[in-house]
């Protein structure tokens, strides 16, 4: 990932809290044609050290787990995409003085690396859906539970997936939120996007453009 150093995110408590809020990551892995990707919720563990571990699981009839077990030594990239938006140049104070603006987009992204772990394990499997599962229903008025659904169909359900795990062993982090900007621009930015509240994630983006160019709240 490009990576200018004015838009580097290294602290692993952001890092890992971006993939808690925007868990579905984008698995990429070598298959025997090229490339393979494919969407999947993902559970961010903080253990083992230093980087922690990512669960999830797939669908059997999914090949791209079978291309990971045949390799011991297996590699991934998992892509997670947090807030992004459209700065339109008519925001920029610099616009007003100079005219010398363009348009871009800013984004927060994580890239994580790391070896894989096949797991065709029922007990494993059926641990990863229950905390999968409370991780994205805890909040919910009357939450839905694995337990509630009979046990023979949730067997049948596990019999029709399995797990991987993958080991961190590289993750970075890139917060292009408008801090190469001059303070006029960026407080511009974060006054457009709590006003253009059509694009999705634009509050979350305005709040990322006040924190990171320390503008108040």
């Amino acid at each position: 990932m490009y990576q200018p150093p004015h838009f580097v995110e290294t602290r692993l408590d952001i890092l890992h809290g971006l993939i808690r809020a925007h868990p579905l990551g984008l698995l990429i892995s070598n298959g025997p044609n090229g490339p393979i990707a494919n969407a999947l919720p993902f559970l961010m563990d903080a253990e083992p050290l230093p980087h922690g571990r990512l669960r999830a699981h797939l669908a059997k009839a999914n090949p791209q787990w079978r291309s990971l077990a045949e390799k011991p030594d297996a590699n991934a990239l998992v892509v997670f995409q947090g807030a992004d938006s459209y700065v339109t140049p008519s925001w920029y104070e610099t616009k007003r003085e100079t005219g010398k603006v363009v348009p871009t987009w800013n984004y927060a992204i994580v890239q994580v690396r790391g070896r894989v772990r096949v797991i065709d394990d029922m007990d494993w499997l059926a641990g990863q859906i229950a905390e999968l599962t409370a991780a994205h229903e805890g909040k919910r008025p009357q939450p839905w539970q694995v337990s509630d659904a009979p046990d023979s169909y949730i067997a049948s359900q596990i019999k029709g997936i399995v797990g991987i795990e993958i080991d961190i062993s590289a993750i970075d982090g890139k917060w292009k939120v408008s801090q190469n900007r001059p303070v006029a621009d960026r407080l511009g930015v974060a006054e457009g996007l709590e006003v253009d509240h059509a694009p999705a994630g634009a509050a979350e983006m305005a709040h990322l453009v006040r924190q990171y160019g320390g503008l108040s709240e």
